[in-house]
């Protein structure tokens, strides 16, 4: 009995080494500078920048380690689209109102509009091939 008591102890505090690790880890994940032709949404031109294309919106916030990881893949996305296609970004710390007006409830959440209509709504971290072929099928 006491000999699987221990065991037990044992692998839960490897669960819980192995997670404090590993948040420590994603925090360090530094901030990248987005790709000049991201478009940075707020709520003056959020309307306006959406018409007449097809545009992924990403929602994020600077804390979330999950929304670093997704910075370089939206960054190779918006540098491989051209013509109507984009990339916009929304810091949702800075722009709360629009968060809450389309319905965010996680980061990083990307949706998919086309002349400003929801098309896709994507949670988490996504792949670049995945997030293309979801924009080039519009």
């Amino acid at each position: 009995m006491q000999t699987a008591l221990i065991i037990t102890g044992l692998v839960i505090a490897s669960f819980v080494l192995l997670s404090i690790i590993g948040r420590r880890k994603m925090k360090n994940i530094p901030l990248v500078a987005d790709n000049e032709k991201i478009l940075n949404l707020g709520n003056s031109n959020f309307q306006h920048q959406l018409k007449n294309k097809v545009v992924l919106v990403d929602f994020w916030a600077s804390w979330c380690a999950p929304c670093r990881m997704m910075a370089p893949v939206l960054n190779e996305i918006a540098g491989e689209l051209d013509g109507k296609y984009r990339v916009g970004k929304v810091n949702i710390e800075q722009h709360q109102t629009l968060a809450r007006d389309y319905k965010v409830r996680s980061i990083p959440t990307m949706v998919l509009y086309n002349n400003g209509q929801e098309i896709k709504r994507f949670v988490g971290v996504k792949p670049k091939e995945y997030l293309l072929n979801q924009i080039k099928s519009i």
